[in-house]
């Protein structure tokens, strides 16, 4: 038998639901802050992946050339073909004269293979 009365474990019961209404709560904050990171996470793993990654675009015009930009251009913001390294020197090797994307600026990356840096374009219409 207790010796505290119906009041006093009242009391302590509330105490406890409080407390552990309190808990909860602080649970319920991490595993929201936690769930943050992991998608923050998710993220940075697609850009850090596409980063590495180059892509080819087919040219828009009939006589153009295919244009090669990085995986994170915004030009094109699909992150599907992208290539790795291999893949990227087998299509460079089939396309020479592939253009580069002077908005993601494609040939920065490319200097660890060896390749140069690509002559201006020509504006269209001009010799």
């Amino acid at each position: 038998m207790s010796s505290l009365s119906i009041s006093e474990r009242l009391e302590k019961k509330r105490t406890l639901h409080a407390w552990l209404r309190w808990q909860t709560e602080q649970t319920a904050k991490e595993i929201r802050q936690l769930e943050a990171e992991e998608a923050e996470e998710k993220r940075r793993r697609k850009v850090a992946h596409a980063e590495m990654r180059w892509k080819i675009l087919p040219s828009r015009a009939a006589e153009g050339q295919p244009m090669l930009h990085r995986g994170n251009c915004r030009i094109d913001d699909r992150q599907t073909g992208l290539l790795d390294q291999t893949e990227l020197i087998t299509a460079l090797r089939e396309f020479p004269d592939v253009e580069m994307c002077e908005i993601c600026n494609v040939w920065g990356s490319l200097a660890q293979f060896g390749i140069e840096k690509p002559r201006p374009r020509k504006a269209p219409g001009r010799n």
